[in-house]
């Protein structure tokens, strides 16, 4: 029998799904957070990055703790980047992203993204849903590995759940929209999502991403202003939300990412299928 089969259009594996596998690359490998000391570590990954190193506004608790925490890291599942020539442990984290599925969030009564965003087109999606964000990387480590260890592990994670879709905020370091005014047009013109999945930005919140002529646009340039994992979104296919969203206490500009998982899957998975595999034997 082949262990690969097709359910509902999305490439599944026959394989124990209760168990994620670590993946390696290198000195580097990704898997999910088992331990206390493993998640206070990407939250304090996370305080760096975006506390000291990015200027977010941290309150007087998150100084204190020197930990960027919130109410929806006690029932997410953390992606760690592990350097296993630092040390295999908590101590090793390198890299971080946060995955919330929808029985996860219903222990809070939201996604995070409604804090952005009006979501009910994805509430209505007939499949399992992935919020995704948190992401980050070391300063030392954000070359192609660390990153293409974490698109490799949201892969594995997709296909051990699931998951039919994927979302999240993504964010452009920038909170005045008229200085990325043709990204957020490029993003607009070129990747706005189709009507059944076009969440849209909250009315007291949105900013319009329609900023100026989309016909005059330098594409190249606007890619190049594009953060990195928004360029990845893209190159699966990605979708963006309608209006973007200024997030004053991250110093950015937040818009809504869309991936259907069977496009993620599809390129991460023609590939790692067989270790994948091989892990769980």
């Amino acid at each position: 029998m082949n262990s690969t089969q097709t359910t509902g259009g999305l490439s599944t594996l026959d394989l124990d799904r209760s168990r994620f596998p670590e993946l390696h690359g290198g000195s580097l490998s990704v898997r999910i957070a088992e331990t206390d000391d493993e998640r206070d570590a990407a939250q304090a990954l996370r305080y760096r990055v975006f506390y000291e190193e990015m200027g977010a506004h941290p309150s007087p608790e998150t100084l204190r703790l020197k930990r960027d925490i919130d109410e929806f890291d006690s029932v997410a599942d953390h992606l760690l980047v592990i350097d296993n020539a630092i040390a295999s442990d908590a101590r090793g984290v390198v890299g971080t992203y946060r995955l919330v599925q929808g029985d996860a969030a219903q222990k809070i009564g939201r996604f995070y993204s409604s804090n952005e965003y009006d979501i009910t087109p994805l509430k209505e999606f007939p499949g399992r849903l992935l919020e995704v964000g948190r992401s980050c990387v070391d300063k030392n480590y954000r070359g192609r590995a660390a990153m293409q260890l974490l698109w490799r592990g949201i892969a594995s994670y997709i296909f051990l759940h699931r998951i039919d879709l994927l979302f999240g905020c993504a964010s452009l370091p920038c909170t005045d929209p008229d200085q990325i005014a043709d990204e957020l047009t490029y993003l607009y013109h070129n990747h706005l999502a189709p009507p059944a999945l076009r969440v849209r930005a909250l009315e007291n919140r949105r900013v319009e991403m329609l900023r100026s002529d989309p016909h005059t646009l330098n594409v190249r340039r606007c890619l190049v202003g594009l953060p990195p994992l928004i360029k990845g979104y893209l190159r699966l296919g990605g979708y963006v939300g309608d209006g973007a969203v200024i997030d004053p206490q991250f110093n950015t500009t937040d818009v809504a990412i869309l991936v259907k998982s069977e496009l993620l899957a599809d390129k991460y998975y023609r590939h790692y299928e067989r270790r994948l595999r091989d892990a769980l034997d």
